[in-house]
C-alpha cells in the first residue's frame, strides 16, 4: 500500500513517499517570526540530499519584517553578517498533501544550531522540552476568526484598502442560511483541512459581514501550532483561489469587533492522567492548574509582545468588544484574559483568550505554555476569580497589560521570566524584530491624524 503523508515519520519514509508519487519536485518552508511560510520548490535530489544533512536557508528571512523590509539592530543577523546561509533541517512528519496542486507534497523545516535560538518553532519545542522534564505532555487546540471579502490582492491595492466589499453582508452569527448559501466555500474550506491534516471540529460565521471562525481540533502542541500556521497560509491560497482574500487582522475595521486566536489548554501526566483535573476541588481545578493559571496571569504583561505581534494587535484590546483589556481570569467568563473550562477529566481546560488571529501560533503557545509552567514551578497563587462583567471592574495595576506594540517589548526584554524561559537570544531578537514595527508604522500619517489636525491645528 502507497504511504499516506501521515504515516511519514522518518527519512526513509519521507524519501520512500516522493517516490511512490514520481515527484520531481517538493514544496519546502519554513515560517518566520511573523508566522509567513517562507519556501520553495526543491528538486527531488536536492530534497533527499537535505533529508539527510539539511540545507542552507538564507538567514535574511529572520532579518526582515513581513514586507521584506531589512531590519536593524538585530545581533544575529544584518548587514553587519552579510546576511549568510542559516541551517535548516526538514522535518519528516510534517510531511503534507497539498490538495490544490494535485498529488503534491508540503514538508516543514525550522532553523538549527545558532538560528535555532530565535526560531518560533525551535522556541516552542524548547519549551515543550521543559514541560516534559517536569513531566507533562501539553495539548492544545487553536480557533481563529477571520473576514472574507469579495477582493482580490489587485483590487484592495487600487481601492487603498478602504470600502471593501465583504463576501457576505450583515451580522449573521452562527448563520445556517449564509453557510447553507456558501455550501461549497465551506464544504472547500473543510475538505482542505481534511487533507492537509489540520481538521475542523467547528465551522460557522461569527458576528459581522463575511466573518468566519474554524475551531482547529485538539492535538500535541507542537502539531497545534503547525496547524494553526498552516490553516492560515492555505486559508488565505483557497480564497484567492477562489477570488476571495481572507485577512486575519486583529482589527480591521473599528466598527466591528476584533478577531481572536484564542488558544486551549491542557496537561497530561507521563501517565496520561488529565493534571488539570481534581473533581474533590471547587470547579475541577487542580493546584497545577491554579498554579498554571498563576503563572500566566502573572506573567501576561511581560510576554505579551510574543502573543500580540502586531501595532494593530492593540486596536483590538478595548472593553465591550470581546477582546482582554486586564490579566484577569474566571471559569467560563469571557470577560477575561484566562477563561477556565471546567468538565471531565477529558475536557478540563484553560483558555488564553488574549491572543488574536494575527498571531504567531508558534510563540503564542510557547508563551501561553511557558507562563503556565513557570507558575507550577513557582507555585505562583492567581488573584481571585473574576465573577461577572470585567470590563466594568477596576483591576490592580499589576494587572493592567501594555497597550502599544513598543510598550510590550520594552516589558518582554526586562523579563526575567521570560529570558529564563526562552533565552536571551530570543528576547533580544524578538523585542527588536516589535521596535522595528513599532517604528515603521510611526513613519506613517494616518487617516485619524489628517481630519482631527489638518484644519484645526
Amino acid at each position: 500500500m502507497p504511504l499516506k503523508p501521515e504515516q511519514v515519520k522518518t527519512i526513509a519514509q519521507a524519501k520512500k513517499i516522493v517516490e511512490e508519487r514520481g515527484l520531481t519536485h517538493i514544496k519546502v518552508g519554513v515560517f518566520d517570526g511573523d508566522a509567513i511560510l517562507r519556501g520553495k520548490y526543491m528538486s527531488k535530489a536536492k530534497f533527499f540530499s537535505a533529508l539527510e544533512g539539511g540545507f542552507g536557508f538564507c538567514d535574511v528571512v529572520l532579518g526582515w519584517d513581513n514586507q521584506d523590509q531589512l531590519i536593524d539592530g538585530l545581533n544575529y543577523t544584518g548587514w553587519h553578517t552579510a546576511y549568510p546561509d542559516a541551517w535548516a533541517r526538514i522535518i519528516p512528519e510534517t510531511c503534507r498533501d497539498l490538495p490544490m496542486e494535485d498529488n503534491g507534497l508540503l514538508f516543514l523545516s525550522e532553523f538549527v544550531n545558532k538560528a535555532e535560538e530565535i526560531c518560533a518553532r525551535g522556541t516552542l519545542r524548547r519549551v515543550l522540552a521543559k514541560a516534559a522534564k517536569m513531566g507533562f505532555d501539553v495539548y492544545s487546540a487553536l480557533e481563529f476568526e477571520f473576514f472574507m471579502f469579495d477582493e482580490t490582492p489587485e483590487s484592495i491595492r487600487e481601492k487603498n484598502y478602504k470600502n471593501l466589499t465583504p463576501m457576505t453582508p450583515g451580522w449573521f452569527g452562527y448563520s445556517v442560511i449564509r453557510n447553507s448559501v456558501w455550501s461549497e466555500l465551506y464544504q472547500d474550506i473543510l475538505d482542505m483541512s481534511e487533507k492537509m491534516r489540520m481538521p475542523i471540529e467547528g465551522l460557522h460565521t461569527e458576528t459581522g459581514p463575511g466573518v468566519l471562525e474554524a475551531a482547529l481540533g485538539v492535538t500535541s502542541a507542537l502539531e497545534a501550532a503547525d496547524r494553526g500556521a498552516l490553516f492560515k497560509t492555505f486559508m488565505k491560497v483557497l480564497a484567492q483561489r477562489r477570488g476571495l482574500m481572507a485577512t486575519f487582522m486583529a482589527k480591521w475595521s473599528n466598527s466591528y469587533p476584533g478577531q481572536s486566536g484564542h488558544i486551549h489548554i491542557s496537561l497530561k501526566g507521563k501517565d496520561g492522567k488529565a493534571v488539570f483535573h481534581d473533581p474533590k476541588k471547587p470547579h475541577n481545578i487542580s493546584d497545577k492548574m491554579r498554579w498554571f493559571i498563576g503563572g500566566q496571569q502573572t506573567l501576561m504583561p511581560e510576554v505579551l509582545g510574543m502573543v500580540s505581534p502586531t501595532v494593530n494587535s492593540y486596536s483590538r484590546m478595548i472593553p465591550g468588544f470581546w477582546a482582554p483589556t486586564n490579566a484577569t481570569w474566571g471559569v467560563e467568563n469571557r470577560t477575561c484574559a484566562l477563561r477556565v473550562i471546567p468538565g471531565s477529566e477529558k475536557s478540563q481546560r484553560v483558555e488564553y483568550r488574549i491572543a488574536a488571529a494575527d498571531c504567531n501560533p508558534y510563540l503564542a503557545l510557547a508563551a501561553a505554555i511557558g507562563s503556565g509552567l513557570y507558575g507550577i514551578e513557582n507555585k505562583i497563587e492567581p488573584m481571585a476569580a473574576i465573577v461577572g462583567n470585567s470590563y466594568e471592574m477596576k483591576h490592580p495595576a499589576k494587572l493592567d497589560l501594555p497597550t502599544t506594540l513598543w510598550d510590550a517589548a520594552q516589558r518582554l526584554r526586562k523579563s526575567k521570566a521570560a529570558r529564563e524561559l526562552f533565552g536571551d537570544a530570543f528576547v533580544e531578537h524578538h523585542a527588536g524584530t516589535r521596535e522595528h514595527e513599532e517604528r515603521e508604522f510611526r513613519k506613517h500619517i494616518t487617516d485619524w491624524e489628517l481630519s482631527r489636525y489638518f484644519e484645526i491645528i
